[in-house]
C-alpha cells in the first residue's frame, strides 16, 4: 500500500474511533469520511462497508488493548492495579462496537485470534489478582472475563460510572 493510502486508512480509523468513542454507534459513513478531512469514495475504497470498518476499528481497538495489558503484566504490577489500569483503557476505546461484533461472521482474519488473546490475557490477571488475595476467589477468571465485558463493552462506559464501580467492587475481596 501506498504511504499516502497508508495514512488515508489510518486517519479514517482514528477518526471513526473518535466519533464512535463521543457518539456511538449512530455515526454515519458520510460523516466519518468530512470528519477526517477526506472523499466519501476514500473512505469506501479503504472500507467497502460499514462492517469492514467495524471490524477494523475492532482489530485495531483489540491490538492496543493487548499491547497496554502485556506491557502492565511485563511491569510486575499487582493483578488488582493492572485490571483497574487496564480497565481505564478500555474506556477510551470503542469496545462496544467489538462487543457487536460477537457471533457475527466476520471476513478479517485477525478479529478471533485477537478475542481470544484478550480473553485469555483477562483471564491470567484476574487469576493473578485471585492468587493475590486482591479479588474474589469464588469467582471462576472466565466469568470475570464476562463481568469485565458488561462494565467496559458498552456505550459511554467509563472507569468511575456505577455499573462499572458495581462490578469493581464486586469482584473485589472483602477485607480481612
Amino acid at each position: 500500500m501506498r504511504a499516502d493510502a497508508r495514512r488515508n486508512r489510518d486517519l479514517i480509523v482514528a477518526t471513526a474511533v473518535e466519533l464512535f468513542t463521543g457518539r456511538g454507534p449512530g455515526v454515519s459513513m458520510e460523516e466519518i469520511a468530512r470528519a477526517a478531512g477526506l472523499g466519501v469514495g476514500t473512505l469506501y475504497r479503504h472500507f467497502p462497508d460499514r462492517q469492514a470498518l467495524l471490524e477494523e476499528i475492532a482489530v485495531d481497538s483489540l491490538r492496543r488493548l493487548l499491547t497496554t495489558g502485556r506491557e502492565l503484566t511485563a511491569q510486575g504490577l499487582p493483578g488488582w492495579q493492572v485490571l483497574r489500569l487496564l480497565m481505564e483503557r478500555c474506556v477510551e476505546l470503542p469496545l462496544s462496537l467489538t462487543k457487536s461484533l460477537a457471533g457475527v461472521p466476520t471476513a478479517h482474519p485477525e478479529l478471533p485470534a485477537l478475542t481470544g488473546d484478550m480473553d485469555a490475557l483477562l483471564r491470567r490477571i484476574a487469576e493473578q489478582a485471585q492468587r493475590e488475595g486482591a479479588m474474589r476467589p469464588d469467582i471462576p477468571p472466565g466469568e470475570v472475563v464476562g463481568l469485565l465485558n458488561v462494565a467496559v463493552c458498552r456505550p459511554g462506559a467509563r472507569a468511575d460510572d456505577p455499573l462499572t464501580t458495581v462490578i469493581l467492587d464486586g469482584l473485589r475481596a472483602a477485607p480481612a
